[in-house]
């Protein structure tokens, strides 16, 4: 299938798909991830797997990628359709996210920067919820790639004002 949008939804009752996410969800906030339902995964799906990643965010890694994951949860098994608010980071396995914690990290734009968007993908996974701790965005994303059923995302917004 490759990495290509699918039928299924996700959705959360915390923030409409677009809009902006609450204060509560931000590291200016409580810092605790929003709960999160989805819909329509692909027959033979026995996995999940959810990224949160900025890609407005100003930073580039030395190997080049751009924006900043703030969040990598993946052996989510394949009949879960949703995850609660503040979800406890060792229910699932969690990878690394930019601060290098493997913890849900929310929205954090520096104040001034604009708006920016954030990309809570689910990949629906034809593999049993069996892969090592500990990967990261990418290392997840190379791993998973052959057994891709179908992905989709839920985007939510979310601006510092500048000081003064």
């Amino acid at each position: 299938m490759g990495f290509a949008l699918s039928d299924m939804t996700v959705s959360s009752p915390a923030f409409e798909n677009g809009g902006p996410i609450p204060r509560r969800h931000t590291a200016y906030g409580e810092n605790i991830s929003p709960a999160l339902r989805w819909s329509g995964a692909p027959e033979g799906t026995r996995s999940f797997a959810l990224i949160c990643h900025d890609p407005d965010a100003p930073l580039v890694t030395p190997a080049g990628h751009h924006g900043y994951v703030h969040w990598v949860l993946y052996n989510i098994p394949g009949d879960v359709t949703e995850l609660p608010e503040g979800i406890d980071p060792g229910k699932y396995t969690t990878g690394p996210n930019e601060q290098g914690e493997t913890a849900y990290f929310g929205p954090r734009p520096p104040a001034g920067h604009g708006r920016h968007a954030y990309y809570f993908w689910l990949l629906a996974l034809r593999r049993e919820p069996d892969l090592e701790p500990g990967l990261d965005m990418r290392s997840l994303l190379r791993a998973v790639e052959g057994d891709l059923l179908g992905m989709n995302r839920l985007v939510g917004t979310y601006e510092q004002p500048a000081e003064g």
